[in-house]
């Protein structure tokens, strides 16, 4: 089962506002493993197929550091295709002497670090679906500690060669204002809460166990960063077709929230001002 593809609603690309474009761009690069998919003035584009943007980086003029506990990213989560690529990966971190935090979540191994603006990444790979525990109709998940050594050991003597070309955007965790609020924006876009957590909740589509992770650890009511902070600028739903798509706004736009068209997309908002693209299936 491929989670982020259609029939399912899934995360896309996701854009960042950066302090410092040649800095952050080598920290993706080198560290990270992206490719340079275009770069023009203040826009830098990366992929891990050559192909399609994963991550767009912009500086704007007069940007300003990540403001502390606000609204917006906790982390975007890079899905690679195997748990060998996972292993590469932490030799490749190790060697690098990156700072990682790890977990074991029963449906995925993850590791989790930051890129210099303090923005949050979690690289990881899926267990079969077959694995995963339902209950209830939510699905088990923990946080226990990884077994990194066995992970390691899958990837026998495979050294790391940046992301593979099958990494996707397996989903995106925001920090919101108010749970209650950001889960009934987020059901009418489509999605389901597939897992409670304290202060957080967990939301998919197609019974994936998770497009979409919210939380309010950096306090119930956290206002939205300013305009000019580093971080978030936006990220991206693709929807398996018009209807769809056309239905979701629909259904947002009755909760008085604002949607704009930009060509093929349509641009809005969550209830903690975290901006989402909103597009089809290409």
């Amino acid at each position: 089962m491929n989670f982020h593809q259609p029939p399912t609603t899934y995360t896309g690309e996701v854009y960042l506002k950066v302090t410092n474009l040649d800095k952050i761009t080598a920290f993706y690069t080198e560290i990270i493993g992206f490719q340079i998919l275009s770069k023009e003035g203040n826009r830098v584009e990366l992929t891990a197929d050559g192909k399609h943007p994963l991550l767009v980086l912009e500086q704007p003029e007069n940007i300003k550091p990540k403001e502390p506990r606000r609204t917006g990213l906790y982390h975007f989560a890079l899905l690679l295709p195997t748990r060998a690529d996972l292993g590469k990966a932490i030799k490749h971190f190790s060697r690098n002497q990156v700072r990682l935090g790890a977990s074991d979540h029963l449906v995925s191994e993850a590791l989790y670090l930051s890129d210099p603006d303090g923005n949050g990444i979690e690289i990881y790979r899926d267990r079969e679906p077959e694995a995963w525990e339902w209950q209830n109709g939510f699905v088990s998940m923990s946080t226990d500690p990884l077994d990194a050594q066995a992970i390691v050991e899958a990837s026998g003597n495979e050294e790391w060669d940046g992301l593979p070309a099958g990494t996707v955007m397996g989903h995106v965790h925001l920090h919101v204002a108010n749970l209650g609020e950001s889960q009934a924006f987020y059901e009418a876009l489509g999605f389901e809460v597939v897992t409670p957590y304290p202060q957080a909740l967990f939301m998919s589509t197609g019974k994936y166990h998770h497009h979409i992770g919210m939380n309010t650890w950096n306090g119930a009511g956290a206002p939205s960063p300013s305009e000019d902070s580093a971080g978030l600028k936006a990220y991206t739903l693709v929807y398996p077709e018009q209807n769809t798509l056309e239905e979701a706004i629909k259904n947002i736009e009755a909760l008085d929230v604002k949607v704009n068209k930009v060509d093929e997309t349509f641009i809005t908002k969550d209830p903690a001002g975290n901006g989402i693209i909103l597009r089809i299936h290409q």
